[in-house]
């Protein structure tokens, strides 16, 4: 996903603005919590209307009373000390009444801006509170992987195999812990570098007499995890683990020219 065409395409102005549809509203808040940067573009729009609505409230507009005073014929340079009795004592009435009617409408001017204020202060505490709740959910998530990780390390019939570099990729390495209770392994991948666009890592479970591989499927989330370990699935009866460089989305069978790492299982 392009993050920059999609912030630039002027849907995140449309969804503070609330003019977006329920179903876009949560496609926007599931992107939100997906990528940071789309979160900050949101609490950074909501900010400016605020400060934009800000500028516009009237508060103490002397232009505004400039006119109620010319309206009264209170204008301060008009030096003439004489009152003119001719009109009845209904225009006073009137002029009363314009000016109040001009102080009313400044007044509702300035308290629809006080609400649409109110309103983007509770949206972006909303934003805020959401990104909060979010964060909380990934601590206790990354909590409860570290407390099984741990669990597993500790574990005296989990079977360790270490991946050594290969070929031009002798500097890679990498490791799997196989719970073959649950078949599952743990794969730690700290030692491979970041994928180059348009790859990804796939991980191999081999036979070795004769050769033959099973997928065990790609790393998508490669870039996003930090810890780079992966819990994956593995029913096979694997003599040995590999991973391969491979085209999104994988390949059948690996390629050979592009094995980073390869460990043999060790009997035990």
């Amino acid at each position: 996903m392009d993050i920059k065409a999609y912030i630039e395409s002027g849907i995140l102005e449309l969804y503070v603005a609330g003019a977006l549809s329920e179903e876009e509203n949560k496609d926007v808040y599931a992107l939100m919590q997906q990528h940071p940067e789309i979160l900050q573009e949101v609490l950074d729009i909501e900010a400016a209307v605020v400060e934009l609505t800000a500028s516009v409230s009237p508060g103490t507009d002397d232009g505004a009373f400039e006119n109620i005073k010319q309206s009264l014929s209170l204008d301060s340079k008009d030096t003439s000390k004489v009152v003119s009795l001719a009109k009845p004592k209904y225009n006073w009435i009137t002029y009363t009444g314009w000016a109040a009617s001009i102080i009313l409408a400044l007044g509702l001017f300035w308290t629809i801006n006080k609400n649409d204020e109110l309103k983007s202060d509770i949206q972006i505490s909303k934003t805020q509170q959401s990104l909060l709740e979010t964060q909380i959910e990934h601590s206790k998530q990354s909590l409860g992987e570290a407390k099984t990780l741990i669990s597993v390390l500790r574990d005296n019939n989990i079977t360790q195999v270490p991946l050594a570099g290969q070929g031009n990729f002798e500097n890679t390495y990498a490791k799997v812990y196989w719970d073959k209770s649950s078949q599952r392994i743990f794969l730690d991948v700290l030692g491979l570098p970041d994928p180059p666009v348009g790859k990804v890592y796939q991980v191999w479970s081999l036979k070795l007499s004769p050769l033959t591989p099973t997928s065990l499927g790609t790393i998508d989330d490669f870039m996003t995890d930090d810890n780079k370990i992966f819990e994956i699935e593995n029913a096979n009866h694997s003599e040995a683990f590999g991973i391969t460089l491979e085209p999104a989305g994988g390949s059948e069978s690996p390629t050979m020219e592009q094995l980073y790492t390869l460990g043999v299982v060790t009997s035990s």
